[in-house]
């Protein structure tokens, strides 16, 4: 099977657990707290526990050699999409609403989606390069997405300090250096006989299913979040189609250019690492978008309807644009 028939499979099945929460919510089947609580669990447990588990069962020194450039690899994504921002933000909405408009457009799904994708085509390589990469993103994020926002760089700095998600990717990466042996514990099988070694296998074990619920809850999260989102097909904002042109066509097309280019003058990445830059590259406006832009002032109608829309027209636009480049 081609690798973009395995993306469009995959962004399909995604795309009908969304559905599935989106249709639960709009039943009320779900409260409308539901979309919080799940992303709390996702945000606070399960992806730490993931990032953890994967950083301590995949990373040793001679990974960290090979891939110490895929955490920078978010900052000329998001100068290259921030770029294409400054030429399509004024020509669609008003004023009040730029900064909104550049933010979503600099602000991809950086793991959630690309993960599972990944990991269909690349295996635990995948993984391990869409979680690197999500290093550099949540400081990117954090920082310039916030400054782009609304200018408030030392509070973001402040954000940062408490991220859980950066703090587990970080523990995962001490802890398999410090004590490379740990990564036994990822098997049963062949796990310390010892009884220290029977509880940490435990804990591992835990800790891994813990973690295997990220997609699945974070999905069902999009889709209770999606359900609170009112859409008005005959009223939309011109600045929401900026913001779906720009996400999902043009910043994407920029960042192929960009490589082509860094290609001919012997810049060359990994197949698999061009690939996965180019999947999170393509990827929809991240969903704690909404959250962000409601907190330092931004356009959460707008943050809202562009989450939504874009996650449903990436269904089309993610294949097409790999297909195009594989």
């Amino acid at each position: 099977m081609s690798e973009s028939r395995v993306v469009l499979l995959k962004i399909v099945g995604m795309f009908l657990v969304i559905l599935a929460g989106w249709l639960a919510r709009r039943r009320n089947l779900l409260p409308e707290s539901t979309s919080t609580v799940l992303s709390r669990v996702v945000v606070d447990w399960a992806f730490p526990a993931l990032v953890f588990t994967q950083m301590l069962r995949m990373v040793d020194a001679q990974v960290l050699r090979q891939d110490w450039l895929l955490p920078l690899l978010p900052i000329p994504l998001v100068l290259v999409a921030y770029l294409v921002g400054l030429g399509v933000a004024p020509l669609f909405g008003h004023r009040e609403h730029r900064n909104t408009v550049l933010f979503l457009i600099t602000s991809p799904n950086w793991v959630f989606l690309p993960l599972p994708i990944a990991e269909a085509l690349y295996g635990g390589e995948g993984v391990r390069i869409v979680l690197l990469c999500n290093i550099g993103a949540q400081l990117t994020l954090w920082s310039i997405g916030v400054w782009i926002l609304h200018g408030k760089i030392a509070e973001a700095l402040r954000n940062l300090s408490t991220n859980i998600g950066l703090w587990a990717t970080a523990g995962g990466i001490v802890m398999a250096l410090a004590f490379p042996g740990l990564r036994s514990l990822g098997s049963l099988h062949s796990s310390p006989a010892t009884l220290p070694g029977m509880a940490g296998a435990a804990v591992f074990d835990a800790l891994t299913m813990v973690g295997s619920l990220t997609i699945p809850l974070s999905l069902l999260a999009i889709g209770a979040q999606l359900g609170n989102v009112p859409i008005a097909f005959r009223k939309l904002p011109v600045s929401l189609a900026g913001v779906l042109l720009a996400r999902l066509l043009a910043a994407p097309l920029a960042t192929v250019a960009l490589g082509m280019a860094l290609a001919r003058l012997g810049f060359h990445l990994p197949q698999v690492t061009r690939m996965v830059v180019v999947l999170v590259a393509a990827m929809p406006v991240a969903i704690v978008c909404s959250v962000i832009a409601e907190r330092y002032g931004g356009d959460t109608g707008l943050a809202a309807q562009a989450v939504a829309l874009s996650t449903l027209f990436s269904i089309l636009t993610v294949p097409a644009l790999f297909f195009l480049v594989s």
